[in-house]
Order: structure tokens, then sequence, then C-alpha cells
């Protein structure tokens, strides 16, 4: 296959994986301001986080495109429509990272205007410290603070915030 025969093929991938998504939303998330409304509701029912149920649903999918793979061709759902899918998951998974991160950010925004320094739950116990997480990171060559969480004890102030 040429690169603009690939081109194409993607460009096709992103259209038709719009309208699965679509017949997905009305079909499973009830809610449409809710696009993650099926996984929370199973979630809960199983009291399962919503990611997980989400990794269940996409599991399958894979598993079938497993078995394509090894030469099993006649399943009940063609293989392309599998990957369809799983595409269309890990955009949903993608979409509840984001959607977590926005939620801990407005947190953290709140509690700059409660608390006079930017924290996030991190544990019942201890708070993660944006100003030393960015800190960190940076001294890391990251710009992603949440992956290199530092954490004070809860109500204990930042150590470097009166310097």
């Amino acid at each position: 296959m040429t690169r603009e025969e690939m081109a194409k093929v993607m460009d096709e991938i992103v259209v038709r994986m719009q309208e699965f998504r679509e017949a997905g939303q009305r079909e499973y998330a009830h809610r449409e301001d809710n696009a993650f409304g099926n996984f929370e509701r199973v979630g809960e029912r199983l009291s399962l986080p919503r990611e997980m149920v989400l990794l269940v649903y996409l599991e399958k999918h894979l598993d079938g495109i497993h078995s394509w793979v090894k030469g099993h061709r006649s399943q009940r759902e063609d293989v392309e429509g599998r990957i369809l899918d799983a595409i269309v998951y890990l955009s949903l998974l993608y979409g509840m990272v984001v959607d977590r991160r926005e939620t801990e950010w407005k947190q953290i925004g709140i509690a700059q205007k409660e608390q006079s320094e930017p924290v996030t739950p991190h544990s019942k116990w201890e708070w993660a410290c944006l100003p030393c997480s960015q800190e960190r990171a940076k001294e890391n060559g990251s710009d992603n603070p949440e992956a290199y969480l530092v954490t004070h004890p809860a109500g204990q102030p930042c150590p470097k915030r009166d310097q």
C-alpha cells in the first residue's frame, strides 16, 4: 500500500469512527450531555471506575482482533468493525483522561482561592503540591507535573511557599 493510499484509509477511519461514536452515544449514553453515561452507570452497579468498565468493553474487541491476527477469520463481527470500535473506545478513554485532568485542575483552582496554595487531593492523608510537582517535573525535563507528584502532609503548607 502506498503512503497516499494509507492516507485515504486513515481519512476513512476518522469518518467511520465518528459514525460509530455517534451511533454508540445514541444507543448507550442515554443523555446527550454525558458521553460517559453508560460506563458510569455500569461502574456504579459493579463498584468499578468508569475507566475499568471501558477497558472491559475494549478487551472484548481486542480479543477478537487477536483471534483474527492468529488466523481465525470466521467471526460474528468483521475485524474492521472491531478495530473501529477499539479506536472509539481508546478515544473515549482519552476523553476520560482529559475530563479527569480538567476536573482535578478545577479543584486546584478552587484550592488556590480558598487556601492560597494550589493543591489537589492525592490521598486521604496527603496533598499533591502543584508548585513542587511542577518544579520536580521541570528538573526531570518534563512539563507534566502529574508524573512527578510531590506530597506534603495534609494541612501543612508547602515548605517552599515562603521562600
